[in-house]
């Protein structure tokens, strides 16, 4: 049984096309009929858009299987009094979801994920958190790759935040134990004896992702088609407790493994 991330793990973060054996994999366990879960930080797009861009692109998955933090976001942020933070695609999203930014005394500090994040954002974030708006990042990402560059992930971004303001946050997303029993929740529709134990969780996020995954007893396997060009550039660095359970070029290596 399998939880795996999309971006760097299904489709480049370059050009957002299918990586290496990626669909094959989907269509492996299709017909194999073992359960998995689509689970993908997505913010930029509504969820049913992105889920129809990836079958676009080829991926065969019924939108049953397929889970981002808009689809809990309202479990976690009320939609009124909202300091929103990110791309324009996100923050479009977002009122299109109905919720209403304020920016002047905000309830909720919301972060999601952009290249240029500049000085004057983080000094309003700052003012707001101290005022008593709590943080909330869309995830908790530890790097962003866009362009041949990599910048602060979301979860990067969160710690600063936090030890700027001494105030705690919250995630929507991966690596959250909300999005995460989410997740066990609706595969369970596909096999109600599933347990995370029984979880491989695949990502190229060997710190958000497989690092939320792994302490809830799920195996991880790495892949080093995202975030990173080689496991050498994180794995020795990391807890031997943080360390993934396998580690792959793509997804095309796993499959010929299995």
């Amino acid at each position: 049984m399998y939880f795996i991330d999309v971006q760097g793990t299904l489709i480049s973060d370059t050009d957002k096309s299918p990586i290496n054996g990626s669909r094959e994999f989907i269509d492996y366990l299709n017909n194999q009929k073992i359960p998995y879960m689509i689970v993908t930080n997505n913010t930029k797009k509504a969820s049913k858009e992105f889920y129809t861009y990836l079958q676009d692109i080829g991926f065969d998955f019924s939108f049953e299987h397929y889970l981002d933090p808009l689809m809990l976001l309202e479990s976690k942020v009320d939609k009124e009094g909202v300091a929103a933070y990110g791309a324009e695609l996100f923050l479009d999203t977002l009122q299109n979801m109905g919720y209403k930014f304020d920016f002047e005394n905000p309830k909720t500090v919301l972060v999601a994920i952009k290249e240029d994040f500049n000085a004057e954002e983080y000094a309003q974030m700052i003012d707001f958190i101290l005022a008593g708006a709590k943080l909330v990042g869309m995830h908790e990402t530890s790097i962003y790759a866009k362009n041949n560059k990599r910048y602060p992930g979301v979860g990067a971004i969160l710690k600063l935040l936090e030890f700027a303001t001494s105030s705690k946050y919250d995630v929507v997303g991966k690596p959250s134990i909300a999005f995460y029993n989410e997740a066990l929740r609706r595969i369970q529709q596909q096999d109600s004896e599933i347990t995370f134990n029984d979880i491989i969780m695949i990502s190229d996020d060997v710190k958000g992702d497989l690092g939320g995954a792994k302490e809830m007893g799920m195996q991880t396997y790495f892949v080093t088609s995202g975030k990173y060009k080689t496991a050498q550039e994180i794995v020795p660095l990391l807890e031997e407790s943080k360390k993934p359970d396998a580690i792959y070029k793509d997804m095309q290596e796993i499959l010929e493994r299995l």
